[in-house]
C-alpha cells in the first residue's frame, strides 16, 4: 500500500468519508547561506522530497476539522473561519488558523470549511522547516479549493508573516520560498532584499547531498535565534553611524573590515562578522556549482560551518561532532550544519558508493561521544507545494 493509499484510508477512518483532494509541501535544506536571510543577504536553499500531504475533504459549515497522523493524541481540532484568533491549546493546528486568517485577508471570505488530515515525514524540530512546509500546504489547498489564483510569492509572503505575526517567531522568508517555489533538481539562489531569484541546477555529478540528523529537538522560539537576530541588527545600526547600508548584506568583506572599528562589543562584531562572510561565500557557491566545481563548493560549505561555530556560536557539541567526523573522510567533499542551529540536521555531500560507509563510520563516532545514534536520509530535490493528481 502507498503512503497515499494509506491516508486515505486513515482520512476515511476519521471523518467517514472519502477524500477528495491530495496535495504535498517539501521540507527544504539550505545548502549555504544560513543566518543570511534576515540579515539582507543571499541564501541557497532547495526543497526535498521529504515533507507534508495533506488530504481534503469539504465541509458545507464554516468549520475547518484537523487531525494529523504526526500528533494523534490531539484528536480532530476545530477551527471557525469566523474566529481565527491563537490559542495555544490548538498546538499545531495554529499554523492552518494562521494561513486562513491571512489569506483570507488577502483575497476573500472563505464561504466554507474542509476536513483536513495531514502527514508530514520531516521528523519535528530537525530544521528542515517542518512548519514552513504546513503553512505553505495550507496556502495550496485554500488556494485550490476557494479558486484563489494566488501569485505564488504572494503566499510566500503570508507564509512568512504567519510565523511572524502570528506564532511569533522571527524568521526570515527562505523557508517558505524555497518551499512554496522549489523545483525538481534545481537549488534556488534567492536575494532575499529584493526576491529576485535565479533557478541554478542542482547537479552533484557523482556527490550526494547526505542529510545527518543530530536528533536532539530545537524549538526555534525558544533557541538563540531572535538573540542573534537582534545582535546583528545593534551591530548594523553601529555600522551605520558612518556607513550609508540597509543591511549587512550590502557589505562585502573588505569594507566589514575597514570598518568594523564601528561596532563596539567584540560579540557584536564577530556576529555581524559572519552575515557578511557567509554573503560572500553563498554568492562565490553559486557561481562554483554553476561551473561544476563541486570541491571548491565543499570548501565553502566546511568555511560555513567554522563561521557558524565560532563567529556566530550556533552549532553546538551534536552538529559540531557530526560535521567534524564526516570531514575526516576522503569521500566527503564538505559538511555543514543547515537551518537555524542548537540541534537540528547537518549537511555533508558525499561520494555516492561511500554513503553507507560514511553514515556508518559518523554514527559511531556520533553514539560515542552524544549517547545516541543520529539518523541520516539522502536528499532528493523535488518540486515545491502543490496539490498531487491520482
Amino acid at each position: 500500500m502507498s503512503n497515499i493509499d494509506h491516508l486515505k484510508q486513515a482520512f476515511e477512518e476519521i471523518y467517514h468519508q472519502s477524500a477528495e483532494r491530495t496535495f504535498f509541501s517539501p521540507g527544504r535544506i539550505n545548502l549555504i547561506g544560513e543566518h543570511t536571510d534576515y540579515n539582507g543577504g543571499h541564501v541557497f536553499p532547495c526543497a526535498i522530497t521529504i515533507g507534508t500531504y495533506g488530504l481534503v475533504s469539504m465541509r458545507e459549515d464554516k468549520w475547518v476539522h484537523c487531525y494529523s497522523t504526526n500528533f494523534s493524541e490531539s484528536g480532530i481540532i476545530q477551527i471557525n473561519l469566523e474566529n481565527l484568533a491563537y490559542a495555544k491549546q490548538d498546538g499545531w493546528a495554529n499554523y492552518v488558523k494562521g494561513m486562513l486568517k491571512y489569506m483570507q485577508a488577502a483575497s476573500q471570505p472563505f464561504s466554507h470549511g474542509f476536513n483536513l488530515l495531514i502527514e508530514g515525514n520531516i521528523p519535528n524540530g530537525a530544521g528542515l522547516s517542518s512548519s514552513a512546509s504546513l503553512e505553505m500546504l495550507v496556502g495550496v489547498i485554500a488556494d485550490a479549493i476557494y479558486d484563489l489564483k494566488m501569485d505564488r510569492i504572494k503566499m510566500v509572503k503570508i507564509g512568512q508573516q504567519v510565523e511572524n505575526k502570528f506564532i511569533g517567531v522571527n524568521s526570515g522568508i527562505m523557508d517558505q520560498f524555497a518551499i512554496g517555489m522549489g523545483q525538481v533538481d534545481q537549488a534556488i539562489f534567492l536575494d532575499v532584499n529584493t526576491l529576485d531569484y535565479q533557478f541554478i541546477p542542482a547537479d552533484f555529478k557523482d556527490y550526494r547531498i547526505l542529510i545527518m540528523n543530530t536528533n536532539k529537538r530545537r524549538e526555534l522560539a525558544d533557541s538563540k535565534y531572535n538573540e542573534r537576530r537582534s545582535q546583528c541588527e545593534a551591530a548594523l545600526e553601529q555600522l551605520k553611524t558612518e556607513l550609508k547600508i540597509n543591511t549587512l548584506g550590502d557589505l562585502d568583506n573588505e569594507s566589514f573590515e575597514a570598518n568594523r572599528y564601528l561596532i563596539q562589543d567584540p560579540i557584536l562584531a564577530q556576529r555581524a562578522k559572519h552575515a557578511v562572510y557567509e554573503n560572500t561565500r553563498t554568492i562565490a557557491a553559486k557561481a562554483l556549482l554553476q561551473a561544476g566545481d563541486l570541491e571548491k563548493f565543499g570548501q565553502l560549505l566546511n568555511e560555513s560551518h567554522i563561521s557558524l561555530r565560532d563567529d556566530y556560536d550556533v552549532t553546538g557539541i551534536e552538529l559540531d561532532t557530526l560535521v567534524e567526523s564526516a570531514w575526516k573522510h576522503e569521500a566527503v567533499l564538505g559538511a555543514r550544519m543547515t537551518g537555524a542551529g542548537m540541534g537540528g540536521c547537518a549537511i555533508a555531500l558525499v561520494q555516492k558508493d561511500a554513503i553507507d560507509e560514511v553514515s556508518e563510520s559518523i554514527k559511531q563516532d556520533y553514539e560515542a561521544k552524544i549517547g545516541y545514534p543520529p539518523s541520516f536520509y539522502i536528499a532528493q530535490v523535488g518540486d515545491g507545494s502543490k496539490e498531487l493528481t491520482n
